[in-house]
């Protein structure tokens, strides 16, 4: 890097710290800190979803998925672009009216008694500290390999710290200007952070894909120089291919029939972020409404798959012919950014990077920190807290947060290994988490069951090497299969929630679906929302999310008759999208 590239990254840091103790004299209260007050719009808080997705380590996982295994091993983060519809179509409304602060405490909204009390603390410590830590660790270690690629810090030691390598020196002043900024201004900092940091990673994206595909003779001679390289799974969208005589599955592509099947059917419904997902959850109570908390839904949906999807892809696809020799996929995408990229150029990309690394950090530190504070902090240990107190108290574990992450990034090598690992110990309580909205039966037991299940059942199955399956689709179904036993088995020996908790969590959120129906005829309560209705706006939304995902590859990749299927597609399920549902929800003609 020039030293012009310094300083723009110095000036962007500088910026950022200015931003967020500007933005501290907003916080007053625990709502202020963690759900900015409740007056986020939509199109702010689904931009500071979109930009908490997009984090440094994001491009590298493409990068690597693409290199390894082809376009289709892309199938692995898209599938859960399924989730996201649910998200934005069905329970950004629910959520809101939910009022509650953060997911967990929605636990003792939806349930009542012992039960529900340890299932909110046990929910609370899982997300904000091992699941939350190695979200954070994940990103710190993109960012370690990134700043080795570019070659800042090469992990020798540093005599006057100590013997302290480069590489833990550098994380850690990083790590403090993100402290700075997300302690002081809270949510509100994230957010607006955020929308910056969106921008610059957009941009910084948009250049890294003009410069590789320049550099590779532009986009029709590098599709042919792939075409050369005879691994069809490199430009296959989906991992099969017509040779004459049927379809063939793509042995190069790395996926078995089991894996893209679960993709498809399991994924992105057993997950633990099958009705939102935490941070997400949190930016969708931060908003004005119901119909805000949708339109960020969409926004999320139309940036994470619509717009950057492809930038990445074609820079991993550049890298195939740019750097044949290359041993780690993951590190090609800064690769190509400090070859290719001049001056100034690479130094709005390389803040582009760490925007998009501190944009995700600050959101889960202000994310976990939500957890400890309110949801075992207050709940368990200090009801009675004042506002100032719980304000420190958010502070502190927010420190704690990002020095857990920090630790975890250091014993980390691959970004796509660290991705599976948090999926697998991840993997089962999601049809719970669905079926609460909509079903009266499930109870606190059940969930908590299904939750501490497959959290076990998903480490053990990857990571302890007597019962380690190796196929990821057969292990996603396994555990999912296990968790679904053992939570049935105990909601059936364990009494239903109480009269008086259910009838307050159907005034508080009117669910919709025949599973609440005898208690809404009873408080004569009529649902915003039919599940008939609610269903088809998914499947419609599904269409239009996929087929412009696949269609804008298609044509892309200069596949024209995938490319005009997937356009068909997009139009034929937005048209009566746009002239009922999103006409009425969100005021869009």
């Amino acid at each position: 890097m020039a030293a012009i590239d310094w300083i723009i990254l110095v000036g962007y840091l500088a910026i950022t710290l200015v931003i967020g103790l500007w933005l501290s004299r907003r916080n007053r209260s625990e709502d202020d800190y963690f759900v900015a007050g409740r007056r986020l719009s939509g199109w702010l808080a689904g931009a500071s979803m979109a930009a908490t997705t997009f984090s440094i380590d994001t491009p590298l996982y493409v990068a690597g998925l693409v290199g390894t295994r082809g376009l289709a091993g892309n199938w692995e983060w898209w599938s859960f672009g399924l989730a996201h519809v649910a998200m934005a179509v069905v329970f950004a409304p629910l959520w809101r009216r939910s009022g509650v602060l953060t997911d967990a405490a929605f636990t003792e909204l939806r349930y009542g008694g012992a039960p529900a009390a340890w299932l909110r603390g046990i929910k609370a410590f899982l997300l904000a500290l091992p699941v939350n830590c190695i979200g954070i660790g994940y990103a710190f270690l993109a960012m370690r390999k990134v700043v080795e690629a570019l070659g800042i810090v090469s992990g020798s030691p540093v005599a006057v710290l100590g013997g302290t390598p480069d590489t833990v020196v550098l994380l850690a002043v990083v790590a403090v200007m993100v402290l700075v900024y997300t302690v002081a201004g809270g949510l509100w900092a994230v957010v607006i952070t955020d929308f910056v940091q969106l921008l610059l990673a957009l941009l910084g994206a948009v250049a890294v894909a003009w410069a590789a595909v320049h550099a590779a003779g532009g986009m029709d001679a590098m599709l042919d120089q792939l075409r050369g390289l005879e691994r069809p799974e490199l430009l296959a969208i989906v991992p099969w291919q017509w040779n004459g005589d049927g379809f063939d599955w793509i042995g190069g592509a790395e996926i078995s029939v089991a894996t893209f099947l679960s993709y498809l059917t399991v994924q992105w419904w057993s997950f633990r972020r099958s009705d939102g997902g935490g941070e997400f959850i949190q930016r969708m109570l931060a908003t004005r409404d119901e119909r805000q908390a949708q339109l960020a839904g969409w926004v999320f949906l139309v940036v994470n798959y619509l717009v950057r999807s492809w930038l990445w892809v074609v820079v991993a696809l550049a890298a195939l012919v740019l750097l044949p020799a290359q041993a780690d996929w993951e590190l090609s995408y800064p690769t190509l950014a400090v070859t290719y990229l001049p001056p100034v150029v690479l130094g709005l990309v390389v803040v582009s990077l760490v925007a998009a690394f501190m944009s995700t950090v600050s959101t889960a530190v202000n994310w976990g920190a939500s957890y400890l504070t309110h949801d075992l902090y207050q709940r368990f240990i200090r009801p009675d807290a004042d506002q100032r107190e719980l304000l420190l108290v958010g502070q502190f574990t927010s420190v704690l947060l990002l020095v857990l992450g920090v630790i975890t990034a250091l014993i980390s090598d691959s970004i796509g290994t660290v991705f599976r690992l948090v999926i697998a110990i991840g993997t089962g309580p999601g049809v719970v988490l669905v079926l609460r909205w909509f079903w009266w039966r499930i109870n606190a037991a059940a969930e908590l069951a299904a939750m501490v299940c497959g959290f076990v059942v998903g480490l053990c199955t990857s990571v302890v090497p007597l019962v380690t399956i190796p196929d990821y689709g057969t292990r996603l179904m396994i555990t999912t299969a296990i968790t679904a036993v053992v939570w049935v088995v105990v909601m059936l020996v364990t009494p239903p929630e109480s009269p008086q908790v259910l009838e307050r969590f159907v005034n508080q959120v009117q669910p919709p679906g025949p599973g609440w129906s005898r208690l809404r005829q009873r408080l004569d309560i009529t649902p915003v929302d039919s599940l008939v209705s609610l269903c088809l706006r998914f499947i419609l939304s599904v269409g239009v999310l996929f087929g412009g995902l696949l269609g804008t590859g298609a044509f892309l990749l200069h596949q024209q008759l995938g490319g005009w299927i997937g356009l068909v597609v997009t139009v034929v399920c937005v048209l009566p999208l746009t002239r009922g549902w999103l006409r009425s929800r969100m005021g869009v003609a």
